[in-house]
């Protein structure tokens, strides 16, 4: 991609993404991920209905009527991204690829990070860790995370997110609220680092699949090439048994990834290519803020 397309294309989705972080995950985004606590801001006086337990004394024995402790959440939080981009990204049947689809909803999630003040890094991860963002604010930072995505070529092809997890545990010392950005195929259990991720920070998977990976298209012979061993391989989507041997794999295997996140109690959406996943934001956020 030369400079003037990725300009273009960082401007565009700088418009549309901000757009929707302003107009309509403003809010929900702060409600659903909330500070680290509460903490001390002033005192002001007594007034009905307040609670007597937050009653300051020191300052109401000074000047001989009764004020109250006022508190405040510590907004500020540390957002990662775990980028997956491996060869899997670069499918996609219809219009838009995975990575297409990572991307957005990648950048909707950093300007709605920004827009709280919260801090925002990447990890971008294949079988190792390909590139660190580490976490700043400002736009300027969203700006360069998004030439990133854009323009960002791989070294390996593989994927493997254990690696990805254990690289955070290992990088962010405190606690954070980290997206994991997946198709989530992957031959490399990655359970137990997802369990102690789990524990140590707000992990949240967000699944970008493309729909024919669930339902294969009726038309025929096709040779189909693995993006990231590079095997080939021909499949006869005419017939019926083979159509539906593959919608079975598809369910079982995502029973058996809703079971591990489950498990470690992590939040987490699946969005096609073909998916609305404002939507799906949309529905997460709502959740996680009841």
């Amino acid at each position: 991609m030369n400079s003037q397309d990725l300009l273009a294309k960082v401007r565009k989705l700088d418009i549309k993404a901000r757009g929707l972080s302003k107009n309509i995950f403003a809010g929900q985004y702060h409600s659903a991920f909330k500070g680290r606590g509460m903490v001390f801001s002033e005192v002001r006086e007594y007034q009905y209905g307040d609670d007597v337990r937050d009653i300051d004394w020191n300052v109401t024995a000074r000047f001989h009527h009764p004020f109250v402790k006022v508190f405040e959440e510590e907004r500020e939080l540390t957002v990662f991204l775990l980028v997956d981009v491996s060869g899997s990204q670069n499918f996609g049947l219809h219009h838009q690829l995975q990575k297409d689809i990572t991307t957005e909803i990648a950048a909707t999630i950093a300007f709605s990070a920004i827009e709280n003040n919260d801090k925002i890094g990447v990890i971008f991860f294949s079988d190792k860790i390909e590139k660190v963002i580490p976490a700043r604010k400002g736009r300027k930072h969203i700006l360069h995370i998004i030439r990133e995505m854009l323009d960002f070529k791989p070294q390996s092809n593989k994927t493997d997110l254990s690696v990805a997890l254990e690289s955070l545990n290992r990088m962010v010392k405190g606690r954070s609220t980290t997206f994991l950005l997946s198709d989530f195929y992957a031959e490399q259990n990655f359970e137990k680092a997802l369990n102690i991720s789990g524990r140590r920070h707000d992990v949240i998977a967000i699944q970008v699949y493309d729909k024919f990976q669930k339902e294969l298209p009726n038309v025929g012979l096709i040779k189909v090439q693995d993006a990231e061993t590079g095997k080939s391989s021909y499949i006869d989507t005419a017939n019926r048994d083979v159509r539906t041997a593959h919608a079975v794999a598809w369910n079982r295997r995502q029973e058996t990834l809703q079971a591990v996140f489950n498990k470690s109690k992590v939040d987490n959406i699946s969005v096609s290519t073909t998916d609305d996943y404002v939507v799906a934001l949309t529905k997460l956020f709502k959740q996680r803020a009841k």
